[in-house]
Formats: structure tokens, C-alpha cells, sequence
């Protein structure tokens, strides 16, 4: 299961109720950003996700309002006194903006944390046990961009009925059960495994998509996703403008989520010029479930 935090969902200007790019998500024992635009620290805060067990940083590009946030988020981990070293994942170039910001800040080679930086390529970025991530390549103007693929374990869950004809106690006999151990009960009967967990159920898979000039080469990573998370900054009737800029219009991600077999589409990095109403419906006349993500929004896969 994934959960995630919208802490920023503007397009590269901010607005009163967009800030900058950023979206947390746990994962496990996991908490992971993806994207650190300016005054991400702040969000962390106002949506009560803090700065806890924060320790790696997906970026989708190196344009400035995706990592601008990075310095400020440093500089208040260092004052925390953080010891965790902060892993950032991102293109060749991509990690070149973030250590020549750094630089610029605190002297070359030099960050305020421990700091690991990670060069992507296409494949694993993390195999966690309970989840991978993977990444690849996006199409965005003249940056090494990636989007990221979560995907879970296939589970399967104790079923209460059975549980309860069988009068297993809660505790850790439940929890052996659940990661497929036998266990002998008080009064001598064994229970196996299958005789109290469900079918298996498909891994659960969310993607993540930051700009993108186009939809193309997306499909076979998108495909089946049960949560697709991508940009849609422009309206069909700007789509000249929108190919200018390298990015979407709304009717192109929801395209792409159609024919991908997509569970919900959200919308992300939305730009000022238009209100969301606008945005929600073109999407919505070719796929459906579609919404349009704001600032701390929570939303579970």
C-alpha cells in the first residue's frame, strides 16, 4: 500500500493555494519526496508529515521549481542535527544542478548532511522487499527527466470468518498466519495458512510522471497502474503553447491513462491560467475517473 501526500502542485509558478512541485509517499517504512520544489520544508510541516525518517529524494528533472527546495530542507535537517544520509536519485544532469547549487551555498563537494547522489538509468532504483521502485525515461524538453514506478508485493489477507470458525486468538499467531507459517494453538491444533488466507491479489502499481512533453514511450510503463499521478499544464485549446513549453494539455494525460488501463488519473503541476473546473472536465470527457490533485491532498493506493 502506498499513501501519498500532495505537498506541492503548482506549475513553475506558484499560486495562494499551489506551492511548488513536491509529493511524499510512504511506502512501509518508508518516506520518500519525489520532486523538492521551493518551500517544500514548509509543506512537510503544515500537512503534519514532518521531517522524520525523510531520507531519499526521487527527482524527476533538474528544472529549478523541482529542486529548489533542497538547499532550505538541508539546511533545516543540519539544525536538527539529522545524522540519516540523504540519498537523491536523479539523471546525470539533474544531479549536476544539485551539486552546483550546493556549492554555490556551502563550498564545492560540501553539503550540510551526509549526502548520497544516485545517477538514474532505466531499471531498479530501489528493491525495498515489500515494494521496487523503477524508473524511465521521460520526454521533456532538453532534460534527463525520469518518471517512477511503485510497485507492491502480491498479498494475501486473513480472512475473519475463517479465523473466527477456527477460534484463532488476535496476536502473534495472526501475524505468523499472515507471513505464511503454521502455527499450534493452545489446545494442540495446527493451523496451516491456507486454511485462513484469501486468494492472492495483484501487487498494487502507482506512477509517477513529472513533466513530460509528450505521452509517448509512457504507455508500457503506465499500463495497469492503479494510480497514475502526471502533469497536465495546459488545456486542449493551448496545445500549440503546450508543445512550445514541452508539456501536456489535460486531454492528453487522460488520453494516455484510456488506453493504459489506468485505475484513477491525477492530474498534477496545474498552472494558474486556467481553474481546475476547466482542467477536471476536459479530462473527464475521455477518461473518467480523473481528479485534479491540490495542495495536501492525501490519497491511498
Amino acid at each position: 500500500m502506498f499513501e501519498l501526500t500532495f505537498l506541492g502542485t503548482s506549475a513553475s509558478v506558484p499560486s495562494a493555494d499551489r506551492n511548488h512541485p513536491a509529493l511524499l509517499v510512504r511506502a512501509g517504512r518508508h518516506r520518500i519526496l519525489v520532486d523538492c520544489g521551493e518551500g517544500t520544508q514548509r509543506q512537510l510541516l503544515r500537512s503534519g508529515a514532518g521531517f522524520r525518517r525523510l531520507d531519499r529524494i526521487l527527482l524527476t528533472h533538474g528544472h529549478f521549481d523541482h529542486v529548489l527546495g533542497i538547499p532550505g530542507l538541508f539546511s533545516t535537517l543540519r539544525l536538527r542535527r539529522s545524522a540519516d544520509t540523504m540519498r537523491i536519485h536523479g539523471g546525470p544532469d539533474t544531479l549536476d544542478v544539485v551539486v552546483r547549487m550546493l556549492a554555490g551555498l556551502w563550498g564545492e563537494g560540501r553539503a550540510p548532511i551526509p549526502l548520497e547522489l544516485l545517477p538514474l538509468g532505466r531499471g531498479t532504483v530501489l528493491d525495498a522487499g515489500e515494494f521496487t521502485i523503477n524508473c524511465f525515461p521521460v520526454r521533456h524538453r532538453d532534460t534527463d527527466s525520469f518518471g517512477f514506478e511503485f510497485a507492491g508485493q502480491v498479498r494475501r489477507h486473513l480472512l475473519p470468518d475463517h479465523l473466527a470458525a477456527l477460534a484463532v486468538p488476535d496476536g502473534p499467531v495472526r501475524k505468523a498466519l499472515a507471513e505464511g507459517r503454521p502455527v499450534t494453538l493452545e489446545d494442540g491444533r495446527t493451523i496451516d495458512p491456507e486454511d485462513v488466507l484469501g486468494p492472492p491479489q495483484g501487487p498494487k502499481k502507482l506512477v509517477i510522471v513529472g513533466d513530460a512533453g509528450t505521452t509517448e514511450g509512457l504507455h508500457e510503463h503506465v499500463r495497469d497502474a492503479d494510480m497514475l499521478v502526471i502533469e497536465a499544464t495546459f488545456l486542449r485549446r493551448d496545445s500549440a503553447m503546450a508543445r512550445d513549453y514541452g508539456h501536456l494539455t489535460a486531454a492528453e494525460a487522460a488520453g494516455l491513462a484510456a488506453s493504459s488501463n489506468v485505475g484513477l488519473l491525477v492530474l498534477n503541476h496545474i498552472s494558474g491560467r486556467y481553474p481546475d473546473e476547466e482542467i477536471l472536465v476536459e479530462a473527464r470527457e475521455i477518461f473518467t475517473n480523473s481528479r485534479v490533485a491540490i495542495d495536501f491532498d492525501r490519497l491511498m493506493v
